[in-house]
């Protein structure tokens, strides 16, 4: 009995080809998932934003730094770990800049991402960590999104298998990227026997990830990056056994190929990060303009269409103030900014500083009079403070 009578009378199949011309453009079946995912990933995120308390809209701000710098990381962490292929006997150095042509690491995405978030992080106010646990369910759907390109490019399958959802897979043409061989009657030239999908694998397994990030998140409250380590637990654990059943060559240490020890590393980091890491989730007041009113939370059904005529575009924050969740819904039921967190842990007998003082003479606009001090020096508490008040 051979392993070919053994193979399934139904199989996975693979398309044949990857790339369509637009005139002389090419259309990337995967780029245009990789685009797909982002978009999903952005957002996830701007809801799970939005309801920390970050004005519409910063998602994109944050995109516009983190999606270049991921995919500069992805790609330097592919030609440092496949060197050979560059700038080896008979390589091209020149081809580290075909990103085009395949070759993105999701260890080097996550890693130049997260530098790129940082950056949008601190010119918005907002910590770091807010921005993280927001993504964290958004980042293994796109991740998931993405596999689908790599069935379009017929590569990261598996060894040969007989199961019933075993993989065609497509011999490619080299000389014409994006489309397979064909034989003399012009059909498609399938390899030999059926493959495990490790792409299906990995999506399927992205998809739980997801939902386990969802569902922990809701119940346990988890903040201060600790929802992002979570993913990086959840991939990391599934990528290390898919990895082992991958074939497409790979450089390994002590026969074990690289991935593998990334994974493994990169799980230890992230789950002493979980357990070490303790605290509160953290919501956001905006600062400056948008401090007097609350952000929405409905839907666009509530919208008032009386004002379409003449729209206007929201005040950008001045910055953010951290605050609890009880804080939080405090100020989206009155519109009171609540006291700075200082002031909560200063000795009650202790006097004010000079610069509080200072601030609460300065802080108001309005003419001298029109209300209260009590009211002056609420605002000035809500307008006077820095971007953030915590480490990101």
């Amino acid at each position: 009995m051979t392993l070919a009578s053994l193979s399934p009378q139904a199989a996975l199949p693979s398309p044949s080809t990857a790339v369509w011309q637009l005139g002389p453009v090419p259309i990337r079946a995967y780029a245009l998932c990789i685009i797909a995912g982002i978009v999903l990933a952005c957002w996830v995120t701007e809801r799970r934003l939005r309801q920390r308390g970050v004005a519409p809209g910063a998602t994109l701000d944050i995109a516009v730094w983190a999606v270049p710098a991921g995919i500069i990381g992805a790609r330097i962490y592919h030609v440092l770990t496949s060197p050979e292929k560059y700038f080896g006997a008979g390589g091209d150095p020149m081809k580290a800049f075909a990103i085009w042509e395949g070759g993105l690491g999701i260890w080097g995405a996550v890693a130049g991402g997260a530098v790129g978030a940082w950056i949008a992080a601190r010119q918005l106010g907002i910590p770091l960590g807010v921005v993280a646990d927001a993504l964290a369910p958004g980042l293994p759907l796109a991740q998931a999104v993405g596999r689908v390109g790599n069935w379009f490019n017929n590569e990261l399958f598996g060894g040969r298998t007989t199961l019933p959802w075993g993989l065609e897979i497509h011999r490619m043409d080299p000389d014409n990227p994006g489309h397979a061989l064909r034989d003399d009657a012009g059909q498609p030239i399938l390899e030999p026997g059926f493959y495990q999908p490790t792409f299906l694998y990995e999506l399927l397994w992205n998809l739980g990830v997801a939902a386990l990030v969802l569902i922990l998140d809701r119940r346990l409250k988890l903040g201060r990056g600790r929802a992002f380590a979570l993913y990086v637990m959840g991939y990391t654990v599934g990528r290390f056994w898919i990895e082992l059943m991958r074939t497409d060559e790979a450089n390994q240490i002590l026969g074990v190929r690289l991935n593998v020890w990334t994974a493994a590393l990169v799980f230890l980091g992230a789950l002493i990060y979980f357990v070490r890491v303790r605290g509160p989730r953290d919501y956001l007041i905006p600062l400056g303009p948008a401090a007097t009113t609350p952000l929405p939370t409905s839907d666009l059904s509530q919208v008032d269409l009386s004002e379409r005529e003449t729209p206007t575009r929201a005040a950008a924050p001045e910055g953010y103030r951290v605050v609890s969740e009880e804080q939080y819904a405090a100020w989206q039921d009155t519109g009171v900014v609540p006291p700075a967190t200082d002031d909560d842990s200063r000795p009650e007998d202790d006097e004010p500083s000079d610069d509080a003082a200072a601030v609460d003479l300065t802080s108001s606009d309005d003419e001298p009079g029109d209300e209260p001090s009590s009211a002056r020096t609420d605002r000035a508490d809500a307008t006077g403070a820095r971007p953030a008040d915590r480490d990101s």
